[in-house]
């Protein structure tokens, strides 16, 4: 206990939910950025012939594969950069959402890539 009698006086605590630390607005550009790769693969698979392109979609599938990979760079990024662990207010966690998020999105663009590159 300190002499003032707060148990707690000393103890660095977590930054609080309203702050944005420049780790958390990493994390959050990098999430809807690979959100962004998530939806566009998700458009380029349920429909090749878009708006984004009139071929067979595979504009719509590079998109997503480039936005997925830059949300994942960023969200690695920033999660190799915070000094602090989940909930600190650094963006770890949204640093691994990035991650989890771009996945699919890559995933999901390469997956339209390759239908897009089969002979009908």
């Amino acid at each position: 206990m300190s002499p003032s009698g707060t148990p707690l006086e000393g103890i660095g605590l977590a930054a609080s939910a309203s702050t944005m630390s420049t780790g958390r607005i990493g994390a959050v550009a990098a999430a809807v950025l690979a959100l962004t790769g998530v939806i566009i693969g998700w458009r380029a698979l349920a429909r090749p012939t878009t708006r984004l392109g009139t071929g067979n979609g595979r504009l719509g599938a590079t998109m997503a594969l480039i936005a997925g990979l830059i949300g994942m760079a960023l969200g690695a990024l920033v999660a190799a950069t915070s000094d602090g662990g989940i909930g600190t207010g650094n963006g770890r966690g949204g640093a691994y959402v990035a991650l989890a998020v771009g996945l699919i999105g890559t995933t999901l663009g390469g997956l339209a890539l390759a239908r897009s590159r089969r002979p009908n």
